[in-house]
């Protein structure tokens, strides 16, 4: 039975240990010429979105998108040995993919806020890039949105691996920007709580299945198999949050 599964990476596949915010203040120091007067606020947010808050926030002129993603590669390749050092991949993550990516059928991609480039950069941290097909993923120079990358991974599968348009996707992530991502696009979504968002806060959000982390392999991919068996079922007011 044919699936998309598009995973966040993140506090979703791994805990990057403040590192991704040191990316980002890395990439806008060496565009600002100073350094950033905050953090980078991201909870689901694309890196478009993101730095160009950053140069807003501090009063400056946003540089040209092509500029600003060199600047974020340079800072993620920069910082690969630090997250190598201090992050961590989640609970059953490699497991899950290895498992997902093996079965019939489907196609296991990311759908992530991050630039291409520093996807990579934090998968291979871990040994994880070979686990998924990055070629067809969406990336946060691909939309600001993030329910705009819904269309982008879509239209890449299509094209570059045949699946047909009416295949059911299902997003797994672990922010309320997930969860709306996947409802505005009519697509399945499997809520995490292993960032900071509770599961109160996912199931408020629209979430029907919460885990609190991707540990149990043979449930994940159980839960995954009820959105190809179960794709387009419409919702109804019985319908409740299932918080496993």
């Amino acid at each position: 039975m044919e699936l998309i599964v598009l995973w966040d990476i993140d506090h979703t596949l791994i805990e990057n240990a403040g590192v991704s915010k040191e990316i980002y203040a890395a990439a806008f120091s060496s565009l600002a010429g100073r350094t950033p007067m905050g953090p980078a606020r991201t909870e689901g947010r694309t890196d478009r979105l993101i730095m160009r808050d950053m140069f807003l926030r501090d009063g400056l002129p946003v540089p040209e998108w092509p500029v600003i993603e060199a600047a974020l590669a340079r800072a993620g390749h920069d910082r690969l040995g630090d997250l190598r050092l201090r992050g961590t991949v989640l609970p059953g993550v490699h497991e899950v993919l290895k498992a997902a990516s093996a079965t019939s059928g489907w196609v296991s991609s990311v759908l992530t806020g991050n630039i291409a480039a520093n996807a990579h950069v934090k998968l291979s941290a871990f040994g994880l890039d070979s686990l998924v097909d990055l070629s067809v993923g969406a990336y946060g120079a691909d939309a600001e949105l993030r329910p705009e990358l819904v269309a982008v991974a879509r239209e890449r599968i299509q094209r570059l691996r045949g699946v047909p348009a009416e295949v059911p996707a299902v997003l797994v992530g672990d922010t309320p920007r997930d969860v709306e991502a996947a409802l505005a696009t009519d697509s399945g979504i499997v809520a995490v709580a292993s960032g900071i968002h509770s599961p109160e806060e996912l199931a408020a959000a629209g979430a029907h299945e919460i885990l609190p982390d991707l540990s149990a392999t043979e449930q994940v991919l159980g839960i995954l198999e009820s959105f190809a068996s179960h794709a387009k079922r419409p919702r109804t007011s019985l319908d409740r949050p299932r918080t496993r």
